[in-house]
């Protein structure tokens, strides 16, 4: 049997249209400045190249002070100007935000823009890997004016930024877009080698592309994440969000318990105390082991058919796995009515502890037990969590009981204080005034 939910398809872009829109236009000309062959010729769009550090640097030296202020004057800089220019569907700075009283300080945003009067899409939930179909909206399609720049490694020994780039087709850049249905300010999109048309799964290279860019920000609000196909992902092109937060989110502050330490330096953690269960995976020797090891037991679950969704917090030293069930209970009727009413897509922010509510009535009675309720329903139970955790490590080539570095549950891998306090800031978002990190 396949299963399908129903829900409405956010629009991510201005050139996002319903499956009927879009084959009605087709033959009929483009016009709208893609990234296809029709509009490509002679494109430009800035080019940040990032100083690749990744051999024989830990991952805190990736962090080091760069002469281009990447988040405030490229990412935010270039995320404001679009919004002047009128492209966004709606002002998410206006909309109310609050943190939920509580012991984790769950957040929540008041979105009515985010929900469309159109009419729900069926998505098939029960396969994590799906071919790309270009028939369907993808990246390419998006307007050129909703890109901010393109995102590569230098081929320097330094940071560079180019202004005024070509756009070349044969090397498929990377690119940075900006989400015209923001959850946050300075939400965007990467989007790996986006003329390549990758399919929504992690690999390896795309992973670290993802790492390199949260180290670039050198910002612990800034967090970017992923949701697979089956956990609340709905365009089946490669790509992660990101956007701008100040303020501690929840899953940040979970206690976590040390399982073990990869030969790699990886120490890999399992959350404790919270409501959806996870693995956290934080240091490394270079910051291409850390993403290596994450990505190898993202690959596992995709072949595994195992819904997931990813955080990168902490400037891409902090990596929370979460693997999910809530669409797959949704497809066979074992969610509550009361929750499917409040139409929230548990993906990774929500998981995260942002919760983006639809409805007023909800925001307005948002208490730190409805979270939990809505979040408990996305976790596996602890006895398939063990399972799929016992197959990431099968994966990883991890076995451990044997592994030297693996622990017995003592006390003193107990961590049960966030990795790093953050400051204090006045107000949810700062928005242009930056946090320092």
């Amino acid at each position: 049997m396949m299963l399908k939910i129903k829900r409405v398809p956010t629009l991510v872009s201005n050139f996002q249209k319903d499956e009927a829109d879009e084959i009605g236009a087709r033959g009929a000309g483009c016009g709208r400045n893609c990234l296809r062959n029709c509009c490509l010729p002679g494109s430009k769009l800035p080019l940040y190249g990032f100083k690749n550090l990744s051999y024989g640097k830990s991952v805190a030296d990736e962090t080091k002070e760069s002469p281009i202020d990447f988040l405030e004057s490229l990412v935010l800089g270039e995320w404001e100007d679009r919004q002047q220019k009128g492209l966004f569907r709606y002002d998410v700075t206006a909309c109310e935000t609050k943190v939920i009283p509580g012991g984790y300080g769950f957040v929540a945003q008041l979105n009515e823009g985010r929900h469309l009067k159109k009419r729900p899409t069926e998505f098939r939930v029960d396969k994590v890997l799906q071919p790309f179909d270009g028939s369907k909206f993808n990246f390419t399609k998006v307007g050129q004016e909703e890109l901010l720049f393109q995102f590569e490694a230098s081929e320097e020994d330094e940071v560079q930024l180019y202004p005024d780039a070509p756009i070349d087709p044969e090397k498929s850049p990377s690119v940075v877009a900006i989400n015209v249905s923001p959850i946050e300010y300075g939400h965007v999109l990467l989007i790996p080698k986006v003329l390549e048309c990758l399919p929504q799964r992690i690999d390896r290279d795309s992973f670290l592309l993802a790492l390199h860019m949260a180290a670039e920000a050198a910002n612990p609000y800034f967090r970017l994440g992923y949701n697979s196909l089956g956990a609340f992902a709905t365009i089946n092109h490669l790509h992660f969000q990101a956007y701008f937060l100040a303020v501690q989110f929840p899953i940040e502050k979970a206690p976590t318990q040390k399982i073990t330490v990869t030969d790699a330096g990886v120490k890999i953690s399992e959350m404790l105390n919270y409501p959806v269960r996870g693995l956290v995976f934080e240091g490394g020797n270079t910051l291409e082991d850390l993403a290596n090891v994450v990505s190898d037991s993202c690959i596992c679950l995709q072949e595994n058919n195992i819904p997931y969704n990813v955080l990168i917090s902490d400037s891409g030293k902090r990596i929370f796995l979460l693997p999910q069930c809530y669409a797959e209970k949704q497809a066979l009727g074992e969610v509550s009515a009361e929750l499917l009413d409040t139409q929230v897509n548990p993906a990774v922010w929500e998981i995260s502890g942002h919760m983006v509510l639809k409805r007023k009535e909800d925001y307005e009675g948002a208490t730190e037990a409805n979270a939990w309720r809505l979040l408990a329903e996305v976790s596996l139970s602890e006895a398939r969590f063990q399972e799929v955790t016992a197959l990431i490590f099968e994966a990883i080539s991890l076995n451990v009981e044997e592994n030297e570095n693996a622990t017995d549950g003592s006390p003193e891998d107990l961590d049960v204080t966030p990795p790093q306090p953050m400051e204090e800031v006045d107000g949810l978002n700062t928005h242009s005034t930056m946090v320092p990190a």
